[in-house]
């Protein structure tokens, strides 16, 4: 009787722990960043913006020294000038600096938006590979191992709906 009680406790214990090994999600990692820096598709891209970005500053460059060259000519000529001239000037001189710092802004947004648009897909093609990969290697979670990185694939069980409920939501 003892020998069964034995045999019954390891019998219990076995299928406890089975069935919590079971019950235990398989996760990786991964960083991001150095798989989309390995893409020949990425280093293009930055290519691209690099380039851009190099017009968009040679042309606020050039309107710099358009702006530097008239306020010297404009202080130069100031002395022989009339007050209300000297304004007009001063006040043309502001608007071609408010000018500059309004293309510089645009030049900014665009840089954004075209990076934005090039690495859209190359993330999503990264994202798919990554996912293809956890599936066929049966992991339910995949986390990005870049300090702040994210859940990058999520399989498991999502408690969302079911604690909803028990809050009554």
């Amino acid at each position: 009787m003892k020998h069964l009680k034995k045999i019954a406790v390891a019998l219990v214990l076995f299928v406890a722990a089975t069935g919590f090994v079971n019950a235990q999600s398989k996760v990786a990692h991964i960083d991001v960043t150095q798989l989309l820096s390995a893409m020949p598709e990425m280093k293009s891209a930055e290519a691209e913006l690099k380039k851009l970005s190099e017009t968009y500053n040679a042309d606020i460059e050039s309107s710099m020294t358009e702006l530097r060259n008239k306020y010297t000519q404009y202080e130069n000529e100031a002395p022989s000038l009339s007050k209300e001239e000297n304004e007009k000037r001063a006040i043309e001189l502001q608007g071609v600096q408010k000018n500059i710092g309004e293309a510089q802004q645009a030049a900014q947004r665009e840089l954004q938006q075209k990076q934005a648009e090039l690495f859209a897909p190359i993330s999503e093609r990264a994202k798919a590979a990554i996912e293809k990969v956890a599936a066929a290697q049966g992991f339910d979670y995949v986390i990005d191992s870049q300090a702040g990185g994210g859940l990058i694939v999520a399989k498991g069980k999502d408690l969302l709906a079911d604690v909803k409920k028990e809050l009554g939501i």
